[in-house]
């Protein structure tokens, strides 16, 4: 008589313990609803490991040598990594168009230093640095692009910045001339652009590194904060806050919002788009 084991799920218990182990290591927050996905995607790694069963995992995520590797890996299970160059054409139309001319009027230093947070394969970074290139006109500047996500995989793809068809949905025949080198593989981001852009793995709840990157002009978060409940959005926008200069700007996604969460930016309407500018104000502050 054949003899099949019994496939293994996610008790209660477990999905508690090992949704609330990814809640305070990086804010991601799973509720409910989200158990099957938990059940479903984390059995690819009790599988791999070769463990006993969901307790076992969480136990390895909390105790093992290797545990921070292994949430960085489940990251990528558990979110969307999907980008592309020059995502959010008319978002892009109000930096080039509105927010660096203004900042180029201000900044008397002559640096423009750039976030590109939670920047996935490294595509947003990189379609900033096309930009400023092609904008020109910075001759004597010093351009810091910085990119940075917490998943491993990514980080590493960014830097290798190698880019198959998918990437360039929204690419103009004329930036892929320029700015790519035709490879094994798909197409290279050329040295120029590359030089602009520093890829780093950060995870936006580890206040040391955070405090490493220094002021920055503009930030783009796009698409990220929605995998946050309202608390770990307060604290990731206040970091945002704390790191940007008087008078920096705030991108988000098309879908995500300041309200309910800080009054300590104000909506910005430009021509081409609604952004969040940081204010000298100290009246404003996170929402409670």
């Amino acid at each position: 008589m054949p003899f099949f084991e019994p496939e293994l799920h996610l008790t209660e218990e477990e999905f508690r313990l090992i949704r609330d182990l990814i809640y305070h290591h990086c804010g991601l927050f799973f509720d409910e609803d989200s158990k099957y996905l938990l059940d479903r995607r984390l059995l690819q790694r009790v599988t791999l490991h070769n463990l006993s069963g969901f307790r076992e995992y969480y136990q390895f995520l909390k105790y093992d040598r290797k545990k921070e590797q292994e949430i960085s890996d489940i990251m990528d299970l558990l979110t969307t990594n999907e980008t592309y160059f020059f995502r959010e054409a008319f978002q892009l139309r109000a930096f080039t168009d509105e927010i660096v001319p203004e900042l180029m009027k201000l900044k008397r230093d002559r640096t423009l230093r750039i976030w590109s947070a939670g920047c996935s394969t490294g595509e947003e970074p990189y379609t900033i640095a096309m930009l400023l290139l092609e904008m020109g006109g910075f001759d004597g500047w010093r351009i810091d692009i910085v990119g940075s996500d917490i998943s491993h995989r990514v980080v590493q793809h960014a830097r290798k910045g190698v880019y198959g068809k998918a990437s360039f949905r929204a690419t103009e025949e004329r930036y892929l001339k320029r700015f790519f080198t035709e490879t094994e593989g798909g197409y290279r981001v050329n040295d120029e652009v590359r030089e602009l852009v520093t890829v780093s793995q950060m995870n936006l709840f580890d206040q040391n590194r955070l405090a490493l990157l220094g002021k920055m002009d503009v930030i783009f978060c796009r698409n990220v904060i929605i995998y946050f409940d309202e608390a770990s959005k307060k604290k990731v926008i206040e970091a945002f806050y704390n790191t940007l200069r008087g008078g920096g700007y705030l991108l988000l996604g098309h879908s995500e919002s300041l309200m309910n969460i800080t009054t300590s930016f104000a909506l910005k309407h430009l021509k081409n788009d609604m952004v969040y500018q940081k204010t000298n104000s100290t009246g404003g502050g996170v929402v409670t």
